[in-house]
């Protein structure tokens, strides 16, 4: 896209927030980091394989040409979610194949926004690794308004269609992490940050809401409930996985600050 409308990137805040390819075009560009999150299933599954010491690589497409990029990163490819193969868009199909230590994970939603933001830092956040991923975006000293935090929520895309679907689930984990960010002490999220933050507070039950929700039900209904309830295991990773060199890998032991 062109420049954006100055309006659109929610300037003196420190906490923003914004859906999918186009949120990120327009939040990225001078953020102090971008954090993507994807919950039914690329950054869930994204935590389940760095956790398990896999470098994660986001790829745009899956078509002969992630094929040809596996091959020159000396990676092993994931499949769709349907197709036969140990590894795939599912993090219970990732959870139960051999382990490899480097994976090209193409998907249509949040590898696709992870693989196309350039210039700033690259964090993939889940309910799974929600507190993980906050601690750690406090200690780069992020979340002021001249570095903020650009919280993207990826959303799905309707059958057939190149429109954004904004997906509930992806909104709570939006939520999750803005609300661990503000009571973490940063004090100026934007007007849709306190709005995912709230929606989040507001959630009885954030596990049952997910599972009953729209993807929740496409997941179950064919076949993938398990990616469910494992996307749905607040805290269940210490990992924070950071886009570098092209991968996402576990940054939660380093110490050393992302300048």
């Amino acid at each position: 896209m062109g420049s954006p409308p100055q309006w659109a990137r929610q300037d003196g805040f420190g906490i923003r927030a914004e859906w999918g390819r186009t949120g990120a075009a327009v939040l990225g560009p001078g953020a102090g980091c971008l954090v993507v999150i994807d919950v039914l299933s690329f950054t869930t599954s994204v935590s389940v394989a760095t956790a398990a010491g896999t470098a994660v690589f986001p790829y745009r497409w899956r078509d002969a040409s992630a094929r040809a990029f596996a091959t020159e990163n000396a990676a092993d490819l994931a499949v769709g979610r349907q197709e036969a193969g140990p590894w795939s868009l599912s993090p219970a199909a990732i959870r139960r194949a051999p382990f490899t230590p480097r994976l090209v994970l193409p998907s249509p939603n949040g590898s696709t926004i992870a693989a196309a933001v350039e210039g700033t830092p690259v964090v993939a956040a889940c309910l799974r690794n929600v507190s993980a991923v906050a601690d750690w975006l406090l200690a780069q000293h992020w979340g002021t308004p001249d570095r903020p935090i650009a919280i993207i929520p990826a959303g799905e895309h309707w059958p057939g269609a190149d429109t954004v679907r904004p997906a509930l689930e992806d909104w709570l984990g939006a939520g999750a992490l803005a609300a661990a960010l503000i009571d973490r002490g940063l004090a100026t999220p934007s007007p849709e940050a306190r709005a995912a933050a709230a929606t989040f507070d507001a959630t009885a039950d954030v596990a049952a809401t997910i599972t009953e929700c729209a993807s929740g039900r496409e997941l179950a209904a064919i076949g993938f409930a398990d990616d469910v309830a494992i996307a749905i295991e607040r805290d269940a990773d210490a990992t924070v996985p950071v886009l570098t060199d092209n991968a996402f890998t576990n940054n939660a032991f380093v110490d050393r600050r992302i300048r």
